[in-house]
């Protein structure tokens, strides 16, 4: 074995060469001058002489004194528009305050689905579980698009969209792992989970469509300045039903938008073979329609605002394509890869991945550094794990609460089951 070298500190000249020197003396003594001397987080660590500690700490020294852009202007990819003269703008302004929030709530959706990944492999989360990485600049930008007090709903990939709604981490990891402390009291899982003006979560494919246009319906009955986002997948896009919905959120002018998620599979079955047009943002006909990048959350905002905004001026509904990528399989027991190539996942993984994408402008348009975003990846990171203690050490529903939270008033004592008093018994 080599010989144990001391870590660089005041006094010591360490392992770090001419590196080490160079950033002290032209890093750390100019900071530690600029904020009065050796009392300073900073002058503490250089006392203990702990180098590394000095680096964490002058890199949090510089981020803090840096001056930062306060906003910059991007070129967005244009829409593709069917019944539409106009769309959404092709340049558009990202705040710093916007762009650093985006960016936590993206890695925090990709964090929690990967933890969600390794507790479905310890065996922690059982049934169904669809997880949705790749496709973070979907819910997040369709968020940014509208209001808190509009409306959403979706099919089952929803974890995403339960955060981006307003649900804390911990709720959503504790309703995957079937405890009391999760969003539907650990009874719904993984397909169904619910928030204020969210609507699930979903677990038939397709059968949310005309309840969204249901809460449509009630927005322009109630004569609201709402909306009512309602999403469905590829796969979903050739049901009948769906078509059904159009059709009378057309007649009726609701304010509704149609949003197609299309990550090119339904399961195991690429676009190309499942539907004789792949123009998904075209299939509502009367209804206008805008297929847009689904990996870029700053085409995904503008096109959100240009729709809800065509909704709220009473035109009727309108149809989104988002062109998105999921990067694992359709669902825990699918690994992905009998109907697709490793190096195809790869590939959008390095072009296009959402979250790299908008990590680029930041750090290139001087909206953030490096180092700020490292620091929330951090703190992410810890979150979810917080987060997934309390999911796993959170006790379960016990029996006697099996009946519970069937209907929102009294249930129908006559209808067997609904008896929320009755006293349940394991046969186990």
């Amino acid at each position: 074995m080599g010989e144990q070298r001391p870590e660089c500190g005041a006094g010591r000249a360490g392992p770090c060469g001419a590196a080490g020197a160079f950033v002290l003396l032209h890093v750390v003594r100019p900071l530690l001058a600029a904020r009065g001397g050796g009392g300073s987080a900073l002058g503490r660590r250089l006392r203990e002489g702990s180098f590394t500690k000095v680096l964490v700490e002058a890199s949090r020294v510089l981020v803090a004194s840096r001056n930062f852009a306060n906003d910059a202007t991007f070129e967005i990819k244009k829409c593709d528009l069917h019944r539409l003269e106009e769309g959404p703008p092709v340049t558009t302004v990202l705040t710093r305050e916007d762009g650093l929030k985006y960016y936590r709530m993206m890695q925090t959706v990709r964090r929690m689905e990967l933890k969600a990944d390794q507790l479905y492999k310890q065996k922690i989360i059982r049934g169904f579980c669809h997880l949705c990485d790749g496709q973070e600049a979907c819910c997040v930008g369709l968020e940014a698009g509208i209001n808190p007090t509009d409306h959403l709903i979706t099919a089952y990939r929803a974890h995403g969209f339960t955060f981006t709604r307003g649900l804390s981490v911990r709720a959503i990891l504790a309703e995957l792992t079937g405890r009391r402390g999760g969003c539907a009291k650990g009874k719904g899982g993984s397909m169904h989970m619910y928030a204020k003006n969210f609507y699930g979560g979903n677990g038939i494919v397709g059968a949310q469509v005309p309840l969204g246009a249901g809460i449509a319906l009630a927005c322009k009955y109630n004569g609201k300045d709402e909306i009512c986002l309602t999403l469905y997948g590829d796969g979903a896009a050739n049901q009948g039903q769906i078509f059904e919905a159009y059709n009378m959120a057309a007649l009726w002018k609701l304010p509704c938008i149609f949003i197609c998620e299309n990550n090119r599979y339904g399961m195991g079955t690429s676009v190309e073979r499942a539907a004789a047009s792949t123009d998904y943002y075209k299939r509502g006909d009367f209804i206008p329609g805008l297929r847009v990048d689904g990996m870029d959350i700053l085409c995904v905002r503008e096109a959100t605002r240009f729709a809800a905004a065509y909704c709220r001026a009473g035109k009727g509904p309108i149809l989104m394509e988002l062109q998105t990528y999921r990067y694992h399989g359709h669902s825990m027991s699918d690994p992905g890869v009998s109907y697709r190539t490793r190096e195809e996942i790869q590939e959008v993984r390095s072009k296009s991945d959402p979250i790299m994408l908008l990590k680029d402008r930041m750090v290139n348009s001087n909206l953030a550094s490096v180092e700020e975003l490292k620091e929330i990846d951090v703190d992410v990171r810890k979150e979810i794990e917080d987060a997934a203690q309390f999911a796993t050490a959170d006790p379960e529903p016990p029996l006697e609460e099996l009946g519970y939270h069937i209907y929102c008033s009294d249930p129908p004592f006559e209808v067997r089951g609904a008896n929320q008093w009755i006293k349940f018994k394991s046969i186990s």
